[in-house]
Protein backbone atom coordinates (compact mmCIF):
# COMPACT_ATOMS: atom_id res chain seq x y z
CA UNK A 1 0.00 0.00 0.00
CA UNK A 2 2.94 2.46 0.67
CA UNK A 3 4.57 2.03 -2.46
CA UNK A 4 0.85 2.75 -4.21
CA UNK A 5 0.82 6.17 -2.60
CA UNK A 6 4.77 6.70 -3.34
CA UNK A 7 3.96 6.17 -6.77
CA UNK A 8 1.17 8.39 -6.89
CA UNK A 9 3.25 11.08 -4.65
CA UNK A 10 5.79 10.94 -7.81
CA UNK A 11 3.54 11.59 -10.34
CA UNK A 12 2.19 14.77 -8.70
CA UNK A 13 6.14 15.72 -8.53
CA UNK A 14 6.50 14.39 -12.35
CA UNK A 15 3.70 16.74 -12.96
CA UNK A 16 5.61 19.74 -11.57
CA UNK A 17 8.91 18.88 -13.21
CA UNK A 18 7.48 18.89 -16.43
CA UNK A 19 6.97 22.40 -15.62
CA UNK A 20 10.36 23.01 -14.71
CA UNK A 21 11.53 21.10 -18.24
CA UNK A 22 9.94 23.51 -20.09
CA UNK A 23 9.68 26.66 -18.09
CA UNK A 24 13.16 27.10 -17.03
CA UNK A 25 14.85 26.84 -20.23
CA UNK A 26 12.69 30.21 -21.57
CA UNK A 27 13.44 31.64 -18.38
CA UNK A 28 10.14 31.76 -17.01
CA UNK A 29 8.84 31.89 -13.80
CA UNK A 30 7.65 28.51 -12.34
CA UNK A 31 4.59 29.73 -10.09
CA UNK A 32 3.27 32.09 -12.68
CA UNK A 33 1.06 31.82 -14.80
CA UNK A 34 -0.50 28.62 -13.56
CA UNK A 35 0.07 25.74 -16.55
CA UNK A 36 -1.29 26.77 -19.78
CA UNK A 37 -1.27 24.76 -23.34
CA UNK A 38 2.24 25.30 -24.83
CA UNK A 39 0.20 25.31 -27.84
CA UNK A 40 -2.29 28.30 -28.00
CA UNK A 41 -1.99 29.58 -24.25
CA UNK A 42 -5.05 28.79 -22.78
CA UNK A 43 -5.12 28.19 -19.11
CA UNK A 44 -5.88 24.47 -18.31
CA UNK A 45 -8.56 23.62 -15.64
CA UNK A 46 -7.50 21.20 -12.70
CA UNK A 47 -9.28 18.38 -14.80
CA UNK A 48 -7.02 18.77 -17.61
CA UNK A 49 -3.86 18.50 -15.06
CA UNK A 50 -4.70 14.82 -13.61
CA UNK A 51 -1.04 13.28 -14.31
CA UNK A 52 -1.60 10.54 -16.73
CA UNK A 53 -5.31 10.03 -17.14
CA UNK A 54 -5.80 13.90 -18.52
CA UNK A 55 -3.41 12.95 -20.86
CA UNK A 56 -4.89 9.98 -21.84
CA UNK A 57 -8.73 10.90 -21.87
CA UNK A 58 -7.79 13.82 -24.03
CA UNK A 59 -6.00 11.27 -26.07
CA UNK A 60 -2.74 13.53 -25.95
CA UNK A 61 -4.46 16.72 -27.53
CA UNK A 62 -5.69 19.83 -26.31
CA UNK A 63 -8.62 20.62 -24.83
CA UNK A 64 -9.43 24.16 -26.60
CA UNK A 65 -7.36 24.10 -29.54
CA UNK A 66 -6.94 20.50 -30.24
CA UNK A 67 -2.83 20.31 -30.69
CA UNK A 68 -1.04 17.31 -30.22
CA UNK A 69 0.48 17.61 -26.17
CA UNK A 70 4.11 15.91 -26.46
CA UNK A 71 4.10 12.51 -24.96
CA UNK A 72 6.98 13.58 -22.95
CA UNK A 73 4.61 15.20 -20.44
CA UNK A 74 3.28 11.71 -19.14
CA UNK A 75 6.37 9.96 -19.37
CA UNK A 76 8.49 12.60 -17.32
CA UNK A 77 5.11 11.83 -14.45
CA UNK A 78 5.77 7.92 -15.25
CA UNK A 79 9.70 8.02 -14.98
CA UNK A 80 9.56 10.53 -11.79
CA UNK A 81 6.66 7.58 -10.09
CA UNK A 82 8.85 4.97 -10.99
CA UNK A 83 12.38 6.06 -9.63
CA UNK A 84 10.08 7.38 -6.39
CA UNK A 85 9.14 3.53 -6.05
CA UNK A 86 12.72 2.09 -6.65
CA UNK A 87 13.90 4.57 -3.69
CA UNK A 88 11.27 3.58 -1.36
CA UNK A 89 11.85 -0.40 -2.52
CA UNK A 90 15.41 0.02 -1.51
CA UNK A 91 15.53 2.65 1.22
CA UNK A 92 12.08 2.36 2.79
CA UNK A 93 10.84 5.63 4.63
CA UNK A 94 14.28 6.95 6.18
CA UNK A 95 16.28 10.25 5.64
CA UNK A 96 18.52 8.05 3.37
CA UNK A 97 15.25 7.92 0.86
CA UNK A 98 14.68 11.56 1.82
CA UNK A 99 18.10 12.25 0.37
CA UNK A 100 17.87 10.56 -3.20
CA UNK A 101 14.63 11.80 -3.42
CA UNK A 102 15.89 15.24 -3.37
CA UNK A 103 18.84 13.91 -5.75
CA UNK A 104 16.16 12.62 -8.77
CA UNK A 105 14.26 15.57 -7.94
CA UNK A 106 17.04 17.62 -9.80
CA UNK A 107 18.50 15.12 -12.16
CA UNK A 108 15.26 14.23 -13.93
CA UNK A 109 14.49 17.82 -15.00
CA UNK A 110 18.24 18.65 -15.63
CA UNK A 111 18.24 15.17 -18.19
CA UNK A 112 15.54 16.54 -20.25
CA UNK A 113 16.46 19.78 -20.64
CA UNK A 114 19.88 19.23 -21.30
CA UNK A 115 18.94 16.74 -23.73
CA UNK A 116 16.58 18.81 -25.51
CA UNK A 117 18.38 22.19 -24.91
CA UNK A 118 22.55 21.29 -24.31
CA UNK A 119 21.79 23.23 -21.23
CA UNK A 120 22.90 22.25 -17.82
CA UNK A 121 20.62 25.67 -16.12
CA UNK A 122 23.06 27.21 -12.81
CA UNK A 123 19.46 27.29 -11.18
CA UNK A 124 19.41 23.56 -10.84
CA UNK A 125 23.58 22.63 -10.70
CA UNK A 126 24.47 24.84 -8.14
CA UNK A 127 20.90 23.89 -5.71
CA UNK A 128 22.03 20.21 -6.36
CA UNK A 129 25.61 20.39 -5.24
CA UNK A 130 24.04 22.77 -1.82
CA UNK A 131 21.36 20.07 -1.09
CA UNK A 132 24.07 16.96 -1.25
CA UNK A 133 26.73 18.80 0.73
CA UNK A 134 23.76 19.62 3.78
CA UNK A 135 21.88 16.47 3.17
CA UNK A 136 24.79 14.39 3.69
CA UNK A 137 25.71 16.33 6.79
CA UNK A 138 22.29 15.61 8.11
CA UNK A 139 22.11 11.62 7.11
CA UNK A 140 25.87 11.19 7.90
CA UNK A 141 25.18 8.51 4.90
CA UNK A 142 28.79 9.84 3.74
CA UNK A 143 31.77 10.32 6.12
CA UNK A 144 33.35 13.85 5.51
CA UNK A 145 36.52 12.28 3.55
CA UNK A 146 34.01 10.60 1.36
CA UNK A 147 31.64 13.72 0.22
CA UNK A 148 34.93 15.89 -0.21
CA UNK A 149 37.02 13.60 -2.50
CA UNK A 150 33.53 13.34 -4.03
CA UNK A 151 33.10 16.64 -5.30
CA UNK A 152 36.62 17.03 -6.07
CA UNK A 153 36.87 13.80 -8.13
CA UNK A 154 34.02 15.06 -10.25
CA UNK A 155 34.62 18.04 -10.28
CA UNK A 156 38.51 18.29 -10.97
CA UNK A 157 38.75 14.90 -13.63
CA UNK A 158 35.72 17.17 -15.58
CA UNK A 159 37.74 20.39 -15.89
CA UNK A 160 41.29 18.43 -16.34
CA UNK A 161 39.10 17.20 -19.26
CA UNK A 162 37.72 20.42 -20.55
CA UNK A 163 40.93 22.23 -20.26
CA UNK A 164 42.85 19.05 -22.55
CA UNK A 165 40.12 19.13 -24.96
CA UNK A 166 39.25 22.39 -25.32
CA UNK A 167 35.18 22.59 -26.29
CA UNK A 168 34.77 18.68 -25.56
CA UNK A 169 32.94 19.25 -21.72
CA UNK A 170 30.40 22.00 -20.90
CA UNK A 171 30.58 24.17 -17.91
CA UNK A 172 27.20 22.56 -16.86
CA UNK A 173 28.60 19.29 -16.68
CA UNK A 174 31.34 20.10 -14.53
CA UNK A 175 28.93 21.80 -12.24
CA UNK A 176 26.45 18.61 -12.63
CA UNK A 177 29.61 16.09 -11.84
CA UNK A 178 30.63 18.20 -8.56
CA UNK A 179 26.49 17.69 -7.69
CA UNK A 180 26.81 14.40 -8.34
CA UNK A 181 30.28 14.08 -5.98
CA UNK A 182 28.29 15.81 -3.43
CA UNK A 183 25.38 12.90 -3.51
CA UNK A 184 27.47 10.20 -4.13
CA UNK A 185 30.73 10.82 -2.68
CA UNK A 186 33.72 8.50 -3.58
CA UNK A 187 34.18 6.09 -4.81
CA UNK A 188 31.13 6.13 -6.07
CA UNK A 189 31.50 9.15 -7.94
CA UNK A 190 34.09 7.24 -9.87
CA UNK A 191 31.98 4.34 -10.97
CA UNK A 192 29.37 7.22 -12.55
CA UNK A 193 31.73 8.57 -14.52
CA UNK A 194 33.20 5.67 -15.55
CA UNK A 195 29.49 4.55 -17.10
CA UNK A 196 28.84 7.74 -17.75
CA UNK A 197 31.52 7.74 -20.07
CA UNK A 198 31.72 3.78 -21.56
CA UNK A 199 27.40 4.42 -22.46
CA UNK A 200 28.38 7.60 -23.85
CA UNK A 201 31.42 6.55 -26.21
CA UNK A 202 28.91 3.50 -27.77
CA UNK A 203 26.16 5.82 -28.20
CA UNK A 204 28.66 8.35 -29.89
CA UNK A 205 30.26 5.33 -31.90
CA UNK A 206 26.25 4.35 -33.34
CA UNK A 207 25.83 7.70 -33.82
CA UNK A 208 28.55 7.98 -36.44
CA UNK A 209 27.73 4.74 -38.05
CA UNK A 210 24.42 5.22 -38.38
CA UNK A 211 25.47 8.79 -40.14
CA UNK A 212 22.64 10.56 -37.37
CA UNK A 213 25.75 13.27 -36.45
CA UNK A 214 29.32 14.14 -37.80
CA UNK A 215 32.42 14.57 -36.03
CA UNK A 216 32.05 17.51 -34.28
CA UNK A 217 28.99 17.26 -33.48
CA UNK A 218 27.78 18.24 -30.26
CA UNK A 219 26.06 15.64 -28.15
CA UNK A 220 25.09 16.43 -24.81
CA UNK A 221 27.21 14.78 -22.18
CA UNK A 222 25.08 15.08 -18.86
CA UNK A 223 21.79 12.49 -19.77
CA UNK A 224 24.61 10.35 -19.55
CA UNK A 225 26.50 11.21 -16.36
CA UNK A 226 22.77 11.11 -14.99
CA UNK A 227 21.87 8.25 -16.65
CA UNK A 228 25.07 6.31 -14.95
CA UNK A 229 23.92 7.93 -11.55
CA UNK A 230 20.90 6.27 -11.25
CA UNK A 231 22.36 2.67 -12.23
CA UNK A 232 25.24 4.15 -9.30
CA UNK A 233 22.35 4.83 -6.63
CA UNK A 234 20.68 0.94 -7.24
CA UNK A 235 23.33 -1.19 -8.49
CA UNK A 236 27.06 0.58 -8.28
CA UNK A 237 28.22 -1.23 -4.60
CA UNK A 238 27.02 -4.37 -6.21
CA UNK A 239 28.60 -3.12 -9.45
CA UNK A 240 32.10 -2.82 -7.55
CA UNK A 241 32.23 -6.28 -5.55
CA UNK A 242 31.14 -7.59 -8.42
CA UNK A 243 34.36 -5.56 -10.31
CA UNK A 244 36.75 -6.48 -7.38
CA UNK A 245 35.85 -10.53 -7.74
CA UNK A 246 36.54 -10.64 -11.16
CA UNK A 247 39.72 -8.70 -11.47
CA UNK A 248 41.90 -8.76 -8.06
CA UNK A 249 40.30 -12.03 -6.20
Amino acid sequence: MEVIVIFLFGLLIGSFLNVVIYRLPRGQSMLYPPSTCPNCGQRLKPQHLIPILSYLYLKGRCAYCGGMISFKYPLVELITAFIFSLVYLKFGLTTIALKYLLFFIFLIPLFFIDLENYLLPDKLTYPLFLTGVIINLITQELSWKSLIFGVITGFGLLLLLALIFRGGMGGGDIKLAAGLGAFLGFPLILETLFLAFFFGGITGIILLLTKKKARGDMVPFGPFLIGAAFITVFWGEKIIKWYLKIFFL
